[in-house]
């Protein structure tokens, strides 16, 4: 529940600051330098929760004759807070912050745990060594709906032994009736090479640096690593088989391959490249998992390539529409991927 002098992010926008008071489904929201902005409570994400004392002082006023007690508490329930249709899907973001994004090798890093959904949720985090079979609790507690609270501290120290991370939790309503939700459970490698990396460090619009985030849903896809990318697996030889046959339309529709050409995910660093080099490295790139993939008839690849100023599109329609023509192109869903990313289905050579 949001409260006057709770601290809060906009869960849509960039900026924040402290609630001064609050009106109809409008949280007034004053930043540093003292400016108010109106904001629908909705998109309030509360990261700090006032102290508890009263708003504004007490008025004395004349002595009343007592009243005859009452047979129950008749003192109002709060008011529920404030919901939205996004916010019945169980999401959660656990994020890590670096103390010192210049010194990766020697900072700390805090897990935050940031509740997008309308429900309260009791959590457990946990985490286990190289070929353990015993777990460390990291953190366990109960978060508040929109509501963004410090969970535990990394240091580097800590990361070489850690192998597998585990976030479990399970979400409720107060005072109201709700659908209820089936537990969450998140379990992947934690690849510790990721908090060495400064491109893992993505700005976030609820932190106020840069972050390294896991993305909890309530119906994951799958539990693939968020922190690590999958290993390929081998190709069987020719004329081998193992298991079940699979069906012509099966081993037609291989899975989709996603290629993020980000300068940020392809190079360690940029420091002294232009733009156009940055470019034609970029599409060096493209063109090389384009060529290796012309075999494959069939193979869907999504390049992911963002909106921007849309120079890094341009190229790619270009290179699509001379060089890989023969090549069927569409935009990717826009669910996943909005309007950053073009899917590829590599087509049988003509003859």
């Amino acid at each position: 529940m949001l409260n006057i002098g709770d601290t809060v992010r906009y869960l849509n926008a960039t900026g924040g600051g402290t609630v001064t008071r609050i009106k109809d489904n409008l949280a007034y929201v004053a930043d540093e330098d003292g400016f108010e902005t109106p904001v629908l409570i909705k998109e309030c994400v509360v990261v700090g929760k006032a102290a508890d004392k009263p708003t504004s002082p007490a008025i004395p006023t004349a002595p009343q004759p007592k009243a005859a007690p009452a047979s129950k508490d008749t003192t109002p329930a709060p008011a529920p807070a404030p919901e939205s249709p996004e916010g019945e899907r169980l999401s959660l973001i656990l994020g890590f912050e670096a103390a010192d994004l210049r010194h990766l090798s020697t900072t700390t890093f805090d897990a935050t745990l940031v509740n997008l959904s309308n429900y309260h949720v009791l959590y457990s985090i946990a985490t286990r060594e190289r070929d353990a079979d015993s777990w460390t609790l990291r953190a366990a507690g109960a978060i508040e709906p929109s509501t963004a609270d410090f969970v535990f501290e990394l240091s580097t120290a800590d990361l070489p032994s850690i192998d597998r991370i585990s976030v479990q939790a399970v979400a409720y309503k107060t005072g109201k009736d709700y659908t209820l939700k089936a537990p969450l459970t998140y379990d992947a490698r934690l690849d510790a090479t990721r908090f060495a990396r400064l491109h893992s460090f993505r700005p976030s619009p609820y932190f106020d640096s840069q972050v390294l985030e896991i993305s909890l849903d309530e119906k994951p896809v799958d539990t693939t690593p968020l922190l690590d990318m999958p290993a390929p697996k081998p190709k069987a030889a020719a004329g081998a088989h193992h298991g079940p046959a699979r069906s012509k339309a099966a081993a037609a529709r291989p899975e989709i391959m996603e290629i993020d050409l980000h300068a940020t995910e392809l190079l360690e660093s940029t420091a002294g490249m232009s733009a156009s080099e940055i470019l034609n490295y970029q599409i060096d790139y493209f063109r090389r998992i384009m060529d290796g993939q012309l075999r494959n008839p069939g193979q869907r690849i999504v390049f992911i390539h963002g909106n921007g100023d849309g120079v890094l599109r341009r190229a790619l329609q270009k290179e699509l529409a001379y060089r890989y023509k023969e090549h069927e192109v569409a935009d990717a869903s826009f669910r996943e991927y909005g309007f950053g990313a073009t899917m590829v289905t590599i087509r049988r050579a003509r003859r």
